[in-house]
């Protein structure tokens, strides 16, 4: 098959015409056939709003099928999609907009509102998602009086347009296909470049790890705009005819639980923090909940006995269904990893980047190594630049069809990522064991060289902070040569040691920020404990406030590096 998104769609049409495709949570999903029908319709109805292939056209929107609907009709078509983060700030927004040269903006109504007043002058046309309607004024976003809804097939009737259109346009497997940011002000906006190429060689070197069919069902609850969630969690189940459902409002746990019960997926995507959440504040605490439970947990029998009673009833509230649970983006932290796999959850941790679309190395369920993100994709070359003699750790570089065209607008960066022979240079630290299964190590620019240029990893370390009861999150870095770790620390378990001092503000606030102290000088030591010297802290500091994230849950560490 030609590795085009078109022939992707077109061949899941013929193959899938009368399955369910996508969905919101609740609702009755449009079929294959429904879905390749609205993609022709969006795609000639964008062609009248003056589009060709080649052009700009950005996605600002929550997840949704019409989001998916949009990104085919924009792909399809031989124009370049600029999918934009939802939690992306205005400014962040009309930088990426300017800067891809975007002609139309496809946005929800919801984030139309978050960009009210905003005028950006080289768009041509401003369509909200949720019903295809156009705002009265090109290149402004006014969304206080938005026009009366409208059918998309009303809109095309009224423009004599046939609906089949994505045979038209001659795409080629190396023609852009996405520009994804994954930020907007710092400096220059990076756009990561993806051919056609690129993404589909990349879902199909997916399908090698995980098999996939038309009875399977996907519940999307990381943002479509992340090229994680896109590739694997829509294109993929595109390819092999599974059916997607959409969550219509915020991923809360009250929204979660009952849409869990409904699809019963058989397959998720997820960040670290969702699992690490659930087992540090849900299950965890039943284990230690008294003297006679904390004992018997510290025996390893019997804590493989607690974790597979709990899995099992961990894979009830996730529907009962699942068959692979894929959790990608950070590290993710071992005492979690060690509970899930005691427990025989089905999960699989994958590494990758924008950069390659994502998937660089993963495992399906059955094939795991503790702390391993798998080995290497199928046609895909992997290696460890100049690996140290001593731990075979180095940074990791890449080359295949999967790898970008490079950053839009931008070669001097683009030149600084790859080698002379063509290896796209990741920028993270890793080793491969004898089984070629990758384990990685932290990101190079966080990397800290210690006092005799030891190679000191700051995950490796808050690792071992996180996993303390009362630390939710960490960020450690070099100040003034030695090390430091700000850490966010489980309020509701602290106020809860002092509970019937709460009628005395003052006694409380006192004896409270004892405790913090307290707890601050115990995870020191619990640290230098388990380290070795040239990796111990010198201090730790509370961070009152959750730190600042990006959307796939990874810290903003540049934040809080002073």
């Amino acid at each position: 098959m030609k590795r085009t998104l078109d022939r992707l769609l077109q061949k899941s049409k013929t193959l899938y015409a009368t399955r369910p495709a996508l969905s919101f949570v609740g609702q009755s999903p449009i079929t294959y056939c429904e879905f390749h029908d609205l993609v022709g319709k969006l795609s000639l109805f964008l062609r009248t709003r003056g589009i060709h292939k080649g052009d700009k056209i950005a996605l600002y929107s929550e997840n949704s099928p019409n989001w998916a609907i949009a990104y085919f009709a924009v792909t399809t078509m031989g124009a370049v999609i600029v999918p934009i983060l939802p939690d992306f700030h205005p400014n962040e927004v009309t930088s990426i907009i300017e800067h891809s040269e975007a002609k139309i903006v496809l946005i929800s109504e919801r984030l139309c509102k978050k960009m009210e007043g905003v005028i950006i002058d080289t768009l041509s046309s401003i369509i909200i998602i949720n019903d295809w309607s156009l705002l009265p004024g090109a290149s402004g976003f006014s969304c206080g009086h938005l026009p009366e809804k409208t059918n998309l097939s009303d809109i095309l009737s009224k423009n004599d347009i046939s609906s089949d259109a994505l045979d038209s346009t001659e795409i080629d497997e190396d023609d852009l296909a996405a520009i994804i940011y994954t930020s907007g002000t710092t400096g220059q906006p990076k756009g990561v470049m993806l051919s056609h190429k690129n993404i589909v060689s990349n879902v199909i070197a997916c399908t090698h790890i995980q098999k996939i069919n038309q009875g399977d069902r996907f519940l999307s609850v990381l943002p479509l705009s992340h090229t994680y969630e896109c590739t694997i969690g829509l294109i993929l189940p595109v390819m092999q005819g599974a059916s997607v459902y959409y969550l219509d409002k915020i991923p809360a746990p009250n929204v979660l639980m009952p849409a869990l019960k409904k699809v019963q997926p058989t397959l998720m995507l997820t960040v670290p923090i969702v699992m690490e959440k659930i087992f540090k504040t849900k299950i965890l605490p039943e284990f230690n909940k008294n003297k006679f439970m904390r004992v018997l947990y510290r025996i390893s029998v019997f804590r493989k006995f607690l974790h597979r009673a709990a899995s099992r009833k961990l894979m009830e509230t996730f529907g009962g269904q699942l068959k692979f649970f894929g959790i990608g983006g950070a590290k993710l932290d071992p005492i979690t990893e060690r509970f899930l796999r005691e427990g025989k959850f089905p999960y699989a941790i994958g590494y990758g980047i924008s950069e390659t679309s994502p998937l660089v190395a993963g495992s399906n369920a059955k094939k795991t190594k503790f702390q391993s993100t798998g080995p290497s994709i199928v046609d895909q070359e992997l290696k460890i630049d100049n690996p140290a003699p001593s731990t075979g750790e180095g940074q990791i570089l890449v080359r295949g069809d999967n790898v970008m065209k490079g950053y839009y607008k931008d070669p001097i960066r683009t030149k600084e990522v790859f080698t002379e022979d063509g290896w796209f240079k990741t920028g993270d630290l890793g080793m491969l064991d004898k089984d070629n299964y990758l384990f990685i190590k932290g990101r190079l620019k966080n990397m800290i060289l210690g006092p005799c240029g030891e190679n000191i990893y700051p995950e490796e370390i808050e690792s071992i902070i996180n996993n303390h009861d009362f630390v939710i999150e960490s960020v450690v870095y070099e100040l003034k040569g030695k090390l430091v770790a700000r850490v966010h620390l489980n309020q509701e378990k602290l106020e809860a040691e002092f509970s019937e001092l709460k009628h005395s503000a003052v006694q409380f606030q006192s004896e409270m920020q004892q405790s913090i102290n307290d707890r601050l000088r115990e995870i020191k030591t619990h640290v230098n404990e388990k380290v070795n010297k040239f990796s111990r802290l010198t201090q730790v500091l509370h961070e009152m406030q959750p730190f600042e994230k990006t959307p796939t849950q990874k810290i903003k560490r540049y934040k809080y590096i002073h």
